[in-house]
C-alpha cells in the first residue's frame, strides 16, 4: 500500500509541473516566434509516450519479480536511511549512464534508443519521447542494486522520481547554471546530448549527474562557437509511426544483405552505429576523429 502511495504521490507531485513549464513554454515559444513546438512533433512526443508507458506497465510485474529474485542474494545491509537513499540515487544514476552508454555504442540498443532522438525539435515534450521498447531490457541493468541489498520496489520508485528531473532538462530557455555544472546534468548539457554535430556526438549521457561522463571521456560542453543541430546526422524525415519506431531496425535489415560475413553481419547489428565493412558508413568515433584533423 505505501509503495502505491509513493507511486501515486509522484504523478501527482509531477502533473502539475509539466503542465505548468509545458504550459509557459509553448506560450513563450509561441509569442517569441521561436518555434521550438510544431504540431506534428508534439503529436509524435505524446505517442511515444503512451506507447512506451503501455509496455512500462505490463513490465512492472516482471522487473519487480526479477529484481525481489535477486535482493535474496543481497550482500549488503544498509541500516542508515539516509545512506540507503543517497546510495541508492547514486547507485541508480551510475547504471542508467552504463544503460545510456551502452543505447548509445551498440547498434542494436540505438535501434530502440534513436526514437528519443529522431526529433529535430528540443523542447519539453521531447523528454517524453521514449524508447519504445526499453522497458524489455532496463531491468537488468539494475540487477546489482539487488545483489548489493536494494530493494526492488526502492528501485522502480527512484528511477520514477529522477526520470522526472530528466524530462525537465529538455529545454534550451534555461542557460548555463554555474557550479551546479561541474556535477549535475543541465539543460545545457542535455542539449549537447541531444545535438547531431560531431563534437557533440555521444556526449552527456547522464540523467541525474554528469560526474559520470566527466569521469569516463563521454563529457562535452555547450559552446557559443558551435550552436546545436537537434536530430541525427541523417534525419528520417517521417512522421510515420511505424517509421519513427522501426526505421534503424529496417535499416539494419538491409544492411545485414551487404555481407556474407557472419563477423561482418554481428557488427552490423551489435556494433556502434554507423560501423560498416567497407567503410560507406562512419561511426561517431570515425567523424569525430575526421573533423579534428
Amino acid at each position: 500500500m505505501f509503495e502505491e502511495f509513493r507511486e501515486a504521490l509522484l504523478i501527482m507531485i509531477s502533473t502539475p509541473i509539466y503542465v505548468i513549464v509545458i504550459g509557459a513554454e509553448i506560450l513563450f515559444s509561441y509569442f517569441h516566434q521561436h518555434h521550438n513546438y510544431s504540431k506534428k512533433g508534439t503529436i509524435e512526443n505524446i505517442y511515444l509516450m503512451f506507447l512506451n508507458m503501455g509496455l512500462d506497465i505490463l513490465m512492472r510485474g516482471v522487473c519487480l519479480l526479477i529484481l525481489n529474485f535477486f535482493f535474496q542474494f543481497h550482500f549488503v545491509e544498509i541500516q542508515n536511511q539516509w545512506i540507503y537513499w543517497i546510495a541508492l540515487i547514486i547507485g541508480q544514476d551510475f547504471l542508467f549512464y552504463v544503460l545510456h552508454y551502452v543505447d548509445h555504442y551498440s547498434r542494436f540498443f540505438w535501434a530502440v534508443h534513436v526514437t528519443h532522438h529522431s526529433s529535430e525539435e528540443f523542447n519539453l515534450t521531447v523528454g517524453f519521447r521514449s524508447s519504445v521498447f526499453q522497458p524489455l531490457y532496463r531491468f537488468v541493468y539494475f540487477i546489482p542494486l539487488s545483489l548489493i541489498g536494494f530493494a526492488g520496489k526502492d528501485i522502480m520508485f527512484i528511477y520514477s522520481a529522477t526520470q522526472i528531473y530528466g524530462i525537465l532538462i529538455h529545454t534550451k530557455y534555461v542557460k548555463k547554471l554555474g557550479f551546479l555544472e561541474w556535477f549535475l546534468s543541465t539543460p545545457s548539457h542535455h542539449r549537447v546530448h541531444h545535438a547531431s554535430n560531431i563534437p557533440y556526438l555521444d556526449k552527456n549521457m547522464g540523467m541525474l549527474l554528469i560526474i559520470w561522463d566527466r569521469m569516463f571521456g563521454t563529457f562535452a560542453e555547450e559552446k557559443e562557437e558551435e550552436p546545436v543541430r537537434y536530430g541525427l546526422t541523417e534525419n528520417i524525415k517521417s512522421h510515420n509511426p511505424l517509421n519513427v519506431v522501426f526505421h534503424e531496425w529496417k535499416g539494419i535489415a538491409s544492411d545485414l544483405k551487404k555481407s556474407k560475413s557472419i563477423k561482418h553481419k554481428l557488427k552490423y547489428m551489435f556494433a556502434p552505429p554507423g560501423w560498416s565493412h567497407d567503410g560507406s558508413k562512419k561511426t561517431a568515433s570515425q567523424l569525430r576523429k575526421e573533423y579534428s584533423k
